[in-house]
C-alpha cells in the first residue's frame, strides 16, 4: 500500500494529450510509450487479451513461489518464515518501484515482483494458517469472489471510472497510505495505535472500508487497461498493466485475510 498511490499515479486515466504536458514524469513517459506506437502496427499494441494473458502468468508465477514457501513451513520450516518475509517484501518493493519508475522493463521486472511476492504470501499465509487453520485458503476464494464481481460490475457498467470516481478513489487510497505510514512511524516511538493487533468493533469495520477501497480500485485497473488500448499503447504496457492488477489483487487478498483473521478471533473469544 507504501506505493500504491505512486502506481495509481503512473496509472491515472487521463487524456495522452494532456499528460504530456503534465510535470510527472511517470505519466510522460507512459504517454511518450503510448503516442510512439500510434505509428506502428496494431500487432504492436496493447490488446486486452494480452493483458489478461500477462495477468494469468503474473498469478501463475506467484501462485508457484508462494506454494515453495507454505509447502517448506508445513514441513516444520519454521525458521524461514521471517527471512522470506524480509526477502520477498523488500524484494518485491524495490522491483515495484522499478517497474513504476520504468514502465518499458515491466516484461522483466513484473515477473521477478510476482516471484518475490509469491514468496511474502507464501510465508504470510503459513502464518496465518498456524493460527487459523484453512485461513488462507478462505481468503484466497473470497478473492476471487470479490474480484469476479467488481469485473461483472465494471463489464456491465453499474459501476463506471467517471471522473468524479476516480478523485475519490486517490483520496481514499492516499488516506490509507498516511495512516498506514504514520501507524509505522507511531510504533517508532513505542505508541501502538491498536488496529494491527486489536479485534475490536472499531477496527474491524476500518478493515473493512480498506477491503472494499482495494476491491473498488480494480474499477480503475480495468479503465486503464481499456483506455490503454483505445490508445495504442505498446505491448510492453501490457505487462505494466497487468502488474498493476497484481498489486490490487495482492492488496485485497491482505486485507481480507486480515478481516477473516479478526473475525474468527472474535468468535474464538
Amino acid at each position: 500500500m507504501i506505493f500504491r498511490c505512486g502506481l495509481r499515479v503512473a496509472l491515472c486515466p487521463v487524456p495522452f494529450h494532456t499528460t504530456m504536458r503534465s510535470s510527472n514524469p511517470m505519466l510522460a513517459r507512459f504517454a511518450d510509450a503510448a503516442r510512439a506506437s500510434v505509428s506502428g502496427s496494431r500487432s504492436d499494441t496493447m490488446t486486452v487479451s494480452g493483458t489478461a494473458t500477462k495477468s494469468l502468468i503474473l498469478l501463475a508465477v506467484l501462485s508457484f513461489s508462494a506454494s515453495l514457501v507454505w509447502q517448506k513451513v508445513a514441513t516444520g520450516r519454521t525458521d524461514m518464515v521471517m527471512p522470506a518475509m524480509l526477502v520477498g517484501g523488500i524484494g518485491g518493493f524495490i522491483f515495484a518501484l522499478i517497474t513504476i519508475f520504468k514502465p518499458q522493463l515491466a516484461p522483466w521486472t513484473a515477473p521477478i515482483y510476482a516471484a518475490l511476492q509469491g514468496i511474502l504470501l507464501g510465508a504470510i499465509s503459513a502464518l496465518y494458517n498456524l493460527q487459523y487453520a484453512g485461513l488462507p485458503q478462505q481468503a484466497v476464494m473470497l478473492t476471487v469472489a470479490v474480484a469476479g464481481g467488481v469485473f461483472a460490475l465494471y463489464h456491465f457498467r453499474v459501476i463506471r471510472a467517471t471522473e468524479g470516481f476516480k478523485r475519490m478513489m486517490f483520496s481514499a487510497m492516499l488516506g490509507i497510505m498516511l495512516f498506514y505510514l504514520g501507524s509505522m512511524v507511531l510504533r517508532l516511538f513505542g505508541v501502538n495505535i491498536g488496529y494491527f493487533t486489536s479485534n475490536g468493533p472499531l477496527a474491524i469495520g476500518i478493515n473493512l472500508v480498506i477491503a472494499a477501497v482495494a476491491a473498488f480500485s480494480l474499477v480503475l485497473d480495468f479503465d486503464r487497461i481499456e483506455e490503454g488500448v483505445r490508445m495504442g499503447a505498446p505491448k510492453s504496457m501490457e505487462w505494466f498493466s497487468a502488474f498493476g492488477l497484481m498489486v490490487t489483487l495482492i492488496w485485497l487478498y491482505l486485507e481480507l485475510l486480515r478481516l477473516l483473521s479478526r473475525l474468527q478471533g472474535r468468535s474464538d473469544d
